[in-house]
C-alpha cells in the first residue's frame, strides 16, 4: 500500500504504486478500486458488494472513512517498529509509537461504535469488502507485536467471524507475510541504500 518506484509497477500504473492491476490492456492502481473492479468483473457473491443500493452505500461509506482513519494509522506501526529502524539503524523514540497508537485507538473506538455496533459484520449479518479492507490493515500492528484486539472483545469477536467467513487457512495464508514481518529485523541492508532511504522514511512520520 506504499509508494513503489519499481520498474514493474511503473509499467502497470502511472502512479507507480503497488498494488497495481493489469488486465489485458487495462491498468488500475489503488487496492480499493482493484477490489471493486474484480468483484464486478467476476460477478462475486452479492454480499461482498451488495446490489442493494443502501447496503452498497454503507460499504462505500466505510471505504471512504477507512482511508483517513484506520489506513492512516495502522500501517505506521510497522514502519516505526520494524522498517524505519531497519533502514536507519536506530530505533525510533517510544513516544512516536505511542502517538500512532493513540491515533489508532481513537480510530478503533469510532470503528466499533460507528460501524461495527452490535452487528456481526460492518454492514450487517454477512461479510463484505468493507470487512476485508479493514482486517488487512488491522493485522499489520499485530504483526509487529501491537495486539490491538487483546483488550477489545467486540473487535476480537469480529476478527474471529471474519476469519471463519474467509476460512482460517486462507486468512492466515493471506497474512503470513505481515505476521512474520518482525523477522526482517535480522536482514542486512546495503549501507548505500540505507543512506538514500533513511531521510525519506523519517519524513514519512512527520
Amino acid at each position: 500500500s506504499g509508494p513503489s518506484n519499481s520498474e514493474g509497477a511503473g509499467k502497470v500504473s502511472l502512479l507507480k504504486k503497488v498494488p497495481a492491476l493489469k488486465d489485458g490492456d487495462f491498468t488500475l492502481a489503488e487496492c480499493t478500486a482493484i477490489l471493486l473492479y474484480l468483484s464486478r468483473k467476476y460477478n462475486t457473491p452479492d454480499h461482498w458488494y451488495p446490489a442493494d443500493i443502501q447496503k452498497r452505500a454503507q460499504v462505500d461509506e466505510y471505504l471512504s472513512w477507512h482511508h483517513a482513519n484506520i489506513r492512516a494509522n495502522a500501517p505506521k506501526t510497522m514502519w516505526i517498529k520494524v522498517l524505519i529502524p531497519l533502514f536507519t539503524g536506530q530505533p525510533l523514540p517510544s513516544e512516536k509509537l505511542q502517538e500512532v497508537m493513540d491515533g489508532l485507538s481513537t480510530s478503533l473506538k469510532q470503528f466499533e461504535e460507528r460501524f461495527l455496533q452490535d452487528k456481526a459484520f460492518i454492514i450487517g449479518s454477512e461479510i463484505s469488502l468493507a470487512d476485508l479492507v479493514a482486517i488487512v490493515e488491522l493485522m499489520q500492528p499485530v504483526g509487529v507485536g501491537c495486539d490491538i484486539f487483546e483488550d477489545r472483545p467486540r473487535l476480537m469477536e469480529w476478527r474471529r467471524r471474519v476469519e471463519d467467513a474467509v476460512g482460517k487457512e486462507l486468512f492466515f495464508q493471506a497474512h503470513e507475510m505481515i505476521l512474520s514481518i518482525k523477522e526482517l529485523s535480522n536482514i542486512q541492508i546495503d549501507p548505500r541504500l540505507k543512506e538514500q532511504l533513511a531521510p525519506v522514511l523519517m519524513k514519512m512520520l512527520k
